[in-house]
């Protein structure tokens, strides 16, 4: 169980506050600013898991470290939202439907043992992302006017972190460009020359070696992949803090559908993926051919984590769109709807345009 950190004032339980970024009494105004001493008196640190014994050992680690948690689930979008001594919403805050349910609450979903906590304000994010979508000069104009930044969530997503040492063993073909004068005959019957590229190729192998340092993998299904790898990274390996639930009561937290055996799945994939095009790299020549990498990976560790995300869903006519941004850097990605009259308007200049060039070149 996580030690509570009361406000010194009134004795209430302290919150994280993204704008005075420090905790922050909800009832008294309270401030106490994060520090190691915070850190050292909750207790906690961040260190990495042991992939393999997590994996054969599913049942460590189990726990949010209190008891008053509550889980509801959207049947729409089916993401679960859990909410830490707090009112659960009326609406899903991730697609906005009034579809949700409570969830029975398991005590299987491993720890979030460390925390990005959130760095930008919710004045800062209305603020860009209203200068987001004005800057997107074929979206209807009524959004640009109210931004729609009324449905602003800020939640925690849960993420998993890996790290694994890499090393691999490569062999391909490389193949070397070379020219040779050809003669050929046009279509008039004469006799012309050209330069005809040509390939050798040659054997080649060599070895790599590769740290990966903290790989994401989302385990949210509550936001679409597309839009939340356009506002990555998170800065896991040098910002997080030691999980602790002053920091997400009063915020929703999703919990994790994508669980560690997937996650680690995954991530075994991606970095199949990155060895494979570091070895292409290191294939000599102009080209190549026939790439095989054998490879292992030793010393897999991970974390759970929560990051901070600003989340805007709506509805314009009758499809929902979703806006991201990060909470702790403000990139920001999304979808928005067109405005077929300022397309249409766009390409009748571009053809007006088009003819007056086309009737001063006709007049010269």
């Amino acid at each position: 169980m996580v030690r509570k950190h009361p406000c010194p004032e009134c004795g209430g339980n302290l919150e994280w506050n993204a704008k005075a970024q420090a905790l922050k009494c909800p009832y008294c105004g309270t401030t106490a600013p994060w520090s190691e001493a915070t850190r050292e008196e909750l207790g906690r640190a961040v260190v990495e898991q042991d992939l393999a014994e997590a994996l054969r050992n599913p049942a460590s680690g189990r726990g949010w470290g209190t008891d008053a948690r509550y889980e509801v689930q959207c049947q729409n979008c089916r993401a679960i939202s859990v909410f830490l001594n707090k009112t659960a919403a009326q609406r899903c805050d991730f697609c906005g439907s009034p579809a949700i349910v409570a969830h029975e609450e398991r005590n299987d979903a491993i720890t979030p043992q460390s925390i990005l906590p959130f760095q930008i304000s919710d004045g800062q994010i209305r603020d860009r992302i209203r200068q987001w979508y004005g800057s997107h000069w074929f979206a209807p104009s009524t959004l640009k006017t109210a931004a729609l930044t009324d449905t602003l969530h800020g939640i925690y997503l849960p993420y998993w972190t890996f790290d694994a040492h890499a090393t691999a063993q490569w062999q391909a073909e490389a193949g070397y460009y070379y020219y040779r004068t050809e003669t050929y005959r046009d279509t008039d019957g004469t006799q012309q020359t050209r330069e005809v590229r040509h390939v050798r190729w040659e054997s080649a192998s060599g070895q790599l070696q590769h740290f990966f340092d903290d790989a994401l993998v989302p385990g949210t299904v509550g936001v679409q992949p597309d839009l939340l790898r356009q506002v990555e990274p998170f800065p896991t390996t040098t910002d997080l803090k030691p999980y602790t639930p002053e920091f997400v009561r009063g915020w929703t937290v999703e919990r994790y559908q994508v669980d560690l055996s997937k996650a680690a799945q995954l991530n075994e994939q991606d970095m199949d993926a990155q060895l494979r095009s570091l070895c292409a790299r290191q294939v000599p020549g102009d080209t190549m051919r026939n790439l095989q990498v054998q490879r292992q990976y030793t010393g897999r560790t991970f974390k759970h984590t929560l990051v901070p995300v600003w989340l805007v869903g709506y509805t314009y006519g009758r499809t929902t769109y979703q806006i991201v941004a990060n909470g702790y850097t403000g990139q920001i990605a999304g979808e928005r709807p067109y405005s077929w009259v300022k397309i249409s308007f766009a390409v009748l200049c571009a053809v007006l345009l088009l003819l007056i060039v086309l009737g001063l070149a006709q007049n010269r």
